[in-house]
C-alpha cells in the first residue's frame, strides 16, 4: 500500500465503510478496548449522514481499501460553538487485514493536508478518555490534549466521556 491514494467516498462505498467500522471495532474488542467501538453500532445511514453535512474519505493502494476517515467542519456535540478555525477528524479506521503498519498515521496527515487545504489552521479530535492506547496513538502525532468533554452525545449508543485534542497546522501545511 506505498501506493495509497485517497478520494471522497461515495453511496457506492457505503458498505465498504460500514464492514470497515465493524471490523476496527472487532479489532479492539479482541485487544480488550472495551466502550470505544462495538460492531453494528453504525450503518449505512450514519455515513450517509456525514456525507451528506461533512466529508467521509477512503484510502485505498495495492488494489484494496487501506481505510477511512470522516472530517467534520464543526462538532458542537463535543467542542461546543466554535469559530471556523479547525477541521474535526472522527472514525479513523484502518483495514487490518491489507494495510502495512504505519497506515493510520498516513490517513492522519491527509486529514490534515485537507484540512490545510480548506484554510483551517488546526485539527482537532476527540477519543475515549479511558482508552490510554488511543490516546497515546494521537499525543505521538502531534496532538496534544486541550480538554476533556463528558457525557458527549453517540450514535446509536449512551453517552461517553472524551479527551479534547487539537494540532495546530504548520505554515508550511497550510501554503501547500
Amino acid at each position: 500500500m506505498n501506493d495509497l491514494r485517497v478520494r471522497p467516498a461515495t453511496e457506492a462505498d457505503l458498505p465498504t465503510l460500514v464492514r470497515l467500522r465493524d471490523d476496527a471495532a472487532r479489532w479492539m474488542l479482541a485487544r480488550g478496548i472495551i466502550g470505544q467501538w462495538r460492531p453494528g453500532e453504525l450503518g449505512e445511514e450514519h455515513f450517509r449522514r456525514v456525507m451528506a453535512h461533512g466529508e467521509v474519505w477512503l484510502a485505498e493502494g495495492g488494489g484494496g481499501v487501506g481505510g477511512a476517515w470522516e472530517l467534520w467542519w464543526e462538532d458542537e456535540d463535543a467542542w461546543g460553538p466554535q469559530p471556523p478555525v479547525a477541521g474535526y477528524v472522527h472514525r479513523l479506521m484502518v483495514d487490518r487485514d491489507t494495510a502495512p503498519p504505519g497506515t493510520g498515521r498516513r490517513l492522519l496527515e491527509a486529514a490534515e493536508r485537507r484540512v490545510a487545504e480548506a484554510g483551517r489552521a488546526r485539527v482537532r479530535l476527540d477519543c475515549l478518555a479511558d482508552n490510554a492506547q488511543l490516546n497515546a496513538y494521537y499525543r505521538a502525532a502531534g496532538y496534544r490534549v486541550v480538554g476533556h468533554k463528558q457525557g458527549k452525545p453517540q450514535p446509536g449508543g449512551a453517552p461517553k466521556s472524551f479527551t479534547l485534542m487539537e494540532k495546530e497546522l504548520m505554515q508550511k501545511e497550510l501554503l501547500e
